[in-house]
Parts: C-alpha cells; sequence; structure tokens
C-alpha cells in the first residue's frame, strides 16, 4: 500500500514523480521497424486479426491508420504488449493526424489513448469494445475547444479520488492544450495498485489512487461485454498489474519512442 512505502526512492516515486532518483534501465517497447511482441485485438474480429491494416509501421512510427476503411462502425481497436506489468513508468510520444474516418463518433475525434492494467486480450469477447483498464487519455484540442489530454478514462474500472470512490467514467487532467499533428510526450507512473501519475510534457497533470474492477456488471450498453458473470463477481477486485494497450478509435494516431521501466524489483 501506499503508506507502507519506506526506503527513498520508493517514497520519491510516490509522492513526487517528477525527482525520481533511481537507476534507471528502460527498455524499449517498440523497435521502429515492425509490431513485434505487440498483437492487435480489434472488435468484431478474432484476436490478433489486424483488420484493413489498422495497426502498422512506417518510417519508424507506430500508427493506427484508417485509409483502407470506406467507413468506421465499431471496429474499436487496441495493440497490446505482450507481457503484463504491475510496477512501473511508461513513456511516448504521440500525435493525432489527419481527418476522423467516416462513420467516426463525435467523442472519438481527435481521440485515443494507452491503456494500463488492463485485461489480457486473451480474455476479452469477440465483440468488446474495450478491454477493462485505467486508460490515459490523448485528446487533441480543435476549433474553438481547448481540451486537456492526459485524462482519465475508466472502462469497467473505478479509482479512489480525494479518499473516495471516483465512479464517474472520465476524470478530466489540468494538462496544456495540444493540437492535432503536435507530438506530445506523456508518461504514466503506474505502481501496482496503489498509486497512479499521468505526466504530460514533464508535468505532472492527474493522479489516483486504488484502482478496481467495477460498473460494467450494472451496465446494458453493448460493446462492453456480454457475460457479466466474470465482472460481478470480480466487481471491487484491486487492479495490481495488467497488460498495456496502444489504442485507436477511428481517428489517425502515432506513437513514437515507446519505453517502459520496470519498478517491480523496487516494490518487492
Amino acid at each position: 500500500m501506499f503508506l507502507a512505502f519506506c526506503t527513498s526512492p520508493k517514497r520519491e516515486i510516490a509522492e513526487n514523480p517528477e525527482t525520481i532518483e533511481v537507476e534507471e534501465e528502460w527498455v524499449e517497447l517498440f523497435n521502429g521497424k515492425d509490431l513485434t511482441g505487440w498483437t492487435p485485438k480489434i472488435s468484431g474480429y478474432e484476436l490478433g486479426k489486424n483488420y484493413k491494416n489498422t495497426f502498422r509501421v512506417e518510417n519508424g512510427i507506430l500508427k493506427a491508420s484508417y485509409d483502407e476503411y470506406d467507413t468506421f462502425k465499431t471496429e474499436f481497436g487496441h495493440l497490446f504488449y505482450e507481457k503484463p506489468y504491475s510496477h512501473y513508468r511508461l513513456r511516448m510520444e504521440y500525435r493525432t493526424v489527419g481527418e476522423q474516418t467516416p462513420g467516426g463518433q463525435t467523442w472519438a475525434r481527435l481521440n485515443s489513448g494507452v491503456m494500463l492494467h488492463s485485461q489480457s486480450p486473451e480474455s476479452m469477447e469477440e465483440n468488446q469494445n474495450f478491454p477493462i483498464s485505467i486508460e490515459m487519455q490523448f485528446l487533441s484540442a480543435y476549433d474553438a475547444e481547448d481540451r486537456t489530454t492526459g485524462n482519465l478514462a475508466t472502462p469497467g474500472t473505478h479509482v479512489e479520488k480525494d479518499g473516495e470512490l471516483y465512479t464517474n467514467h472520465m476524470w478530466y487532467s489540468d494538462s496544456k492544450h495540444y493540437r492535432n499533428d503536435e507530438w506530445v510526450s506523456v508518461e504514466a507512473v503506474v505502481l501496482g495498485d496503489s498509486i497512479v501519475h499521468h505526466i504530460v510534457e514533464g508535468d505532472t497533470v492527474l493522479t489516483y489512487r486504488h484502482p478496481q474492477i467495477g460498473g460494467w456488471e450494472l451496465e446494458d450498453e453493448t460493446g462492453w461485454v456480454e457475460d457479466k458473470t466474470w465482472v460481478t463477481e470480480m466487481n471491487g477486485t484491486p487492479l495490481k498489474e495488467g497488460y498495456i494497450a496502444l489504442q485507436a478509435e477511428s481517428h489517425p494516431v502515432e506513437f513514437r519512442k515507446i519505453e517502459i521501466l520496470d519498478l517491480s524489483e523496487e516494490y518487492k
């Protein structure tokens, strides 16, 4: 638990993620050449089927692209890294590009993210739109609407805010605003089920605690899960670890410099 942290490096990470003073051995999750280590799961299709070449690598950049789509229906996509993590720092750069694919939902315009502590891709139903996870949401601003990034979305999950259970689906950060085609540097500091920090361009813009499964057992909306047995039984279960997945929601998005610093040895 958070209050049990007792050594200096651990408390440094927990209290102030911008001044971490531990030996850093970052590992590249994306090799800049292909999708080695990553598996797509696109709603409506079996695990591993990269429908219409949605996820691809071009010129050293990992892309979610829609140039082979005529229209977007409910092909929400997630690209899963091959192994789960519990305590870690994850960093990358992203940018939204171009125009949204015809048919995409209004809220999905200039919208992407990275799923943290996600359920395994193998456990997802074929028509499941989103994995149970905590999402660090990436939004670009457009027109006269300034939208923050590094927000929290909670598909099938809850977190704690100010010591109380936070059950809203969205929690918006206090980040600066970034436009389409602008590269943004982001980092998530995830410490098991104790505390999570969202960092944008070096600034901590959101912090929450005790992520846990919850919410979908009460939902009737299609696209969540048809079999609610397990989400009901798991309601309130702490999310101590999980998979990392990049998101594709109908607006083209690009990622690069995806790296992880595994902190699990620090928190044994």
